[in-house]
């Protein structure tokens, strides 16, 4: 069992593994922009259990722990290189020895830079999609940066590339690009975005779901009484929408209240029942749940065993929300 990667043709595991956590601690705006520090050996045996289970797509990018999630994923990858389908992105610029973000750059050459620096730290020939990072960038500049893809496509240094992106209409103009196949985007059981699944559906695309655990509170974990450490991105980032000050907030915790004991039903735990649900909302849905340790790696890919929501379940959900 599969999905395809948009107009691609790339066929990739119907979940795949997000390689933001295992990536360490990294600075963006003074703040913390990392899930803490980690273990690079029980992350090397988490990616290739993945793989051992069935898992064939990973997600990261440059400036993940800038630039280590990308040399972790390549280390552990290396001897599987084509058996896998691997994802990075670029746009921000940072510095790897202090671990900092500092800015972001769209330039031609700077996306050249870019793409031998991430191919060089993976250790790989080629990267199988290429994605734009910064998501709020206008749709014409957009265009431009697709333009320059496409010479790196023609070059045989990427085979097709996507946005992370949440705005649907500038999605929609990106799909113009000739190896343009996936949008990257928000999506989970509390998050729906139809908008941008009908710009998939329009456009064949895939959507490549960040966030399918809301951050790890679909996970079930974390409760009123949580307090995440400072290191950790969800205390230190404004934007982080589940969780407020390293606390989860309490209108996205009342919201997984209420569907809990549909997602587990079935003996699936929460967090199989979250990626359940995605496999169900959209067949062009590949969610991408972070991963840290060889436990979360079997128990994320029991979730392509376990199979789509059944119909019945996805409405009940529907209703319990009110949505």
């Amino acid at each position: 069992m599969g999905r395809v990667l948009g107009r691609s043709g790339i066929e990739v595991s119907e979940v795949g593994f997000g390689c933001w956590a295992i990536g360490g601690p990294a600075v963006a705006d003074g703040m913390a922009d990392g899930w803490g520090d980690v273990d690079d050996e029980e992350s090397v045996a988490a990616l290739r259990r993945g793989l051992e289970l069935g898992v064939t797509f990973f997600d990261t990018a440059d400036v993940y722990g800038a630039g280590h999630s990308e040399q972790v994923l390549g280390r552990a990858l290396a001897v599987h290189r084509d058996e896998v389908v691997i994802a990075t992105k670029f746009g921000y610029t940072f510095d790897a020895g202090q671990r900092v973000i500092s800015g972001e750059d769209t330039s031609p050459g700077y996306i050249r830079q870019a793409c031998q620096a991430s191919l060089r730290r993976l250790g790989t020939d080629w990267i199988d999609l290429y994605q734009l990072h910064v998501g709020d960038l206008p749709a014409s500049r957009a265009l431009e940066v697709a333009g320059t893809l496409d010479g790196l496509a023609a070059d045989g240094l990427i085979r097709a590339y996507g946005w992370s992106t949440s705005d649907p209409q500038a999605a929609a103009t990106f799909a113009s690009g000739s190896h343009g196949t996936a949008i990257q985007h928000e999506l989970n059981v509390l998050a729906d975005a139809p908008a941008m699944l009908a710009v998939c559906d329009t456009f064949d695309l895939a959507s490549i779901n960040r966030g399918p655990l809301a951050m790890g509170l679909l996970t079930g974990k974390y409760g009123p009484g949580t307090q995440l450490p400072a290191d950790d991105v969800r205390s230190a980032q404004p934007w982080v929408g589940y969780f407020d000050g390293g606390r989860p907030a309490p209108r996205w915790l009342a919201r997984l209240d209420a569907i809990r004991e549909v997602l587990a039903s079935g003996g699936r735990t929460l967090a199989q029942g979250a990626l359940c649900w995605l496999l169900a909302r959209s067949p062009r849905a590949v969610p991408i749940p972070g991963i840290r340790t060889v436990g979360q790696a079997e128990q994320n890919a029991a979730a392509l065993h376990l199979g789509p929501l059944s119909a019945a379940e996805m409405t009940e959900i529907t209703r319990l929300l009110g949505t």
